[in-house]
Formats: C-alpha cells, structure tokens, sequence
C-alpha cells in the first residue's frame, strides 16, 4: 500500500512517497521555484536519482513533474499513479476550524484558503496545491489533510487567549494557535511506545528545536501549551525569529526605525533570532562562533538555551509534575551541546542528566538520562511525514 505525502509552500513541492506495509520510504524530492524557473529533485529508495531544470507555471506544473518522476523517470518507482492508494496533505493553519485530519473536498480547499489570513505564507499555497492535486491524481485516489494546528485545539482558554480585548479572538480570531502539532503528537506517541507506558499516565515536555523551535507541554497525549502563538514567531529564540517580545518594543523599534507592518514582520521573522543577534542563523555556524570566543555569538546561544530551560520549568509546573523531556528536529537531535547546557541543574525535577550518553547520541531514539532517573530526558527524531501517512491511512480505513 502506497501513501503520497505532500507538504507544499508557496514556491516549493516537497513530497514522499511511503509503502506503508513496512512504512519505509519509497522515493522523496522536491519541486523548487514554483513559479520562477523551477527544479525538481527526486530520488529512489535504490539511490537512482532524477534532477531537471524545468519551469513551473503553477502548483500543477509541479504536480505533473512528480507524477512523471514516479512513474516514468529514471528513478521510477511505480508504474502507475493507480500504484498510490491516497493523498496525505500537511496544511499548516486549521484555526478552530479543523481539528482532525480530514478528507479533503472542494468544499474543505475553500475552507482552508479562507484561512489564508491567518498564515498568509502557507496556507494560499497549501490550497493552490490541492486544487493542483485534483487535477492531477486520479479522482477516485482519496486524499486527506492533517493540520500542524490540530494537536493544539486541546489548549484550554486561559492559556489561549491574549490579555487583549475580548473582541480581538470574538471577532478577529487572534488567539495562540501553535504550531509543529504533527512533530510533538509524533515524538509523544513514540516516546510512550518506547517506555512501555499509557500516554495517558505521562506529564511530557517536547521540545520541536531547529531552524524554527516550538516547546509544547503533553499532559495525558493532549497539548495544554505550547510556545508558539498566533504565529510561529512566538517562543524561544530560532534561527531568523525573534522568539517572545515585549510588544511596546515591537513598537518602540518600528517608530524608530521608520518600518511598516509588513516591513516590522519581516524584521522580527527573518532579520531577528540567531542571526539578529550572533549574526549566523544556522546553530552549527553560531556554535562554532561561540566556541572561538565571539561575544554575541556566545550571547545568541545562551539565549537560546535559558528560554528552552524556562520553558521546560514553566510546563512542569503547568502540569504538575515531570515524566519525560523530548528532544527533536534537526537542533533537538543534534546539538550535544544545547541538550547538555539545558538539562544539568535540573535535579529538582528529577532529571539524572547522563553526559556521556548524550554525547554519543546524534539522530537516534536513545534515553539521556542515568538509569533511575525519576524525570527521563530521551532524544526522539521525529517523522512528521510519516504520521501524515498513519492518518491518511486510519481515515480511509486502508
């Protein structure tokens, strides 16, 4: 049985192609600068490769490349699209709207790009896609889209809503959304697996680390809160992100500076973070910078890890207590470092923290703390793709 995951942005097409009897990927790639000139990458479980520089129109013109670099190109996998028994969508934005994955109709793609000015980058481009999508899957291939905000929809109103006048969530729908959804119900599910535990019985702290970083505290497998907000802009320090503001700053800088809304956006989401503050947005280029002796590189990191420990402090207490702290993304996985300077002095919780382990840990499912340690720390990589394609599944009953 084969499940075609798609994740679209406004100018890319990244897709997966995921057998699901043995849930191992069969072929991925990417459509790059839909709308510009275009590039598609694909490559085959065997290693054959297939690379072109051809132009993309639209979200369609792309949809047909990948049709033609599955089933007709030299890293062919199948011989047919009849070979792909449904459609798995990651759509970023499902507001209140949307709180389970659901089966995509013209109806929904209508729904989903009314949402467009919510996540005005994604969620326009998620609904070009799936109109592309039906035009070129076969019709009788049902496809189904799993919303990054869906996990979410658990968070209760007090940790939802803004100290803002009521009418700006009545009328206005600004309240915290939150994002990663996909990756921390991943993580969580696997952890609890893992640990031979009902989700039901653990207090989890996930921490989604990379280019863009989200905490998310997972009480019973259910998300009561999570750090980012109305936007991904909330949280932590990330890459090109400012992470939390005081919101007078925002306002004292945009004066001062002379910025527009649409220029003060674009400020704090890809001028602010890592790279505002060290000057590298990549955490392997700061660290390296750091660990030379450059001050604010040095600065840039310490940021970073005092807000993932707060948070970490703030979701223990939210919930009572403290089973586990998850580890995952490209950062969360990788960055011995980050892990290390994180979790020491954190006793008090219960946390053994195992140096050595974590060293010798880089992109595998392993624990990180001593055995005995009451609160356990594990690095858990994530799949979100994969759990696209779980869903997709189930709804379909395939």
């Amino acid at each position: 049985m084969n499940i075609l995951v798609i994740n679209a942005g406004s100018s890319s097409l990244k897709y997966q192609l995921i057998e699901m009897n043995g849930e191992k990927v069969v072929a991925k790639g990417n459509c790059e600068r839909i709308g510009i000139d275009g590039k598609i990458s694909h490559s085959a479980f065997d290693g054959r490769k297939f690379e072109e520089d051809c132009p993309f129109a639209t979200h369609t013109e792309a949809f047909e490349k990948v049709v033609y670099a599955l089933t007709e190109s030299p890293a062919a996998v199948i011989s047919g699209m009849s070979e792909i028994n449904a459609v798995g969508h990651r759509i970023v934005q499902g507001a209140e709207v949307f709180n389970k994955t659901t089966a995509i109709t013209d109806d929904i793609i209508r729904k989903i790009d009314e949402l467009k000015e919510l996540a005005p980058v994604h969620n326009h481009a998620h609904a070009l896609a799936l109109w592309a999508c039906k035009k070129v899957i076969p019709e009788s291939v049902p496809q189904a889209a799993v919303f990054d905000t869906a996990f979410h929809q658990t968070i209760p109103d007090y940790a939802f809503i803004y100290g803002m006048p009521y009418e700006c969530y009545g009328k206005y729908n600004v309240r915290k959304y939150g994002f990663h959804g996909t990756s921390h119900r991943f993580v969580t599910m696997s952890l609890a697996q893992r640990m031979g535990r009902d989700i039901k019985d653990l207090k989890i702290v996930s921490c989604h680390l990379g280019n863009g970083s989200s905490i998310t505290a997972v009480y019973g497998g259910k998300s009561v809160d999570t750090s980012m907000g109305f936007t991904p802009l909330d949280g932590v320090l990330m890459g090109t992100r400012s992470g939390a503001v005081d919101p007078s700053a925002v306002t004292y800088i945009q004066k001062k500076l002379g910025l527009s809304p649409a220029e003060t956006d674009d400020y704090l989401n890809k001028k602010s973070g890592l790279l505002g503050i060290g000057g590298f947005s990549d955490n392997r280029e700061i660290t390296a910078a750091a660990e030379k002796g450059d001050r604010r590189a040095m600065l840039a990191t310490a940021i970073l890890r005092y807000g993932i420990k707060k948070y970490i402090g703030a979701y223990t207490a939210a919930m009572g207590g403290l089973d586990a702290v998850i580890f995952t993304g490209g950062i969360g996985e990788n960055a011995v470092d980050i892990r290390r300077d994180v979790c020491l002095d954190m006793e008090f919780f219960g946390i053994e923290f195992d140096v050595e382990k974590n060293a010798n840990t880089r992109g595998s499912f392993e624990k990180i703390t001593k055995d005995g340690s009451r609160a356990e720390v594990w690095v858990v990589p994530t799949d979100e793709e994969l759990l696209i394609a779980r869903d997709t599944k189930e709804l379909f009953g395939l």
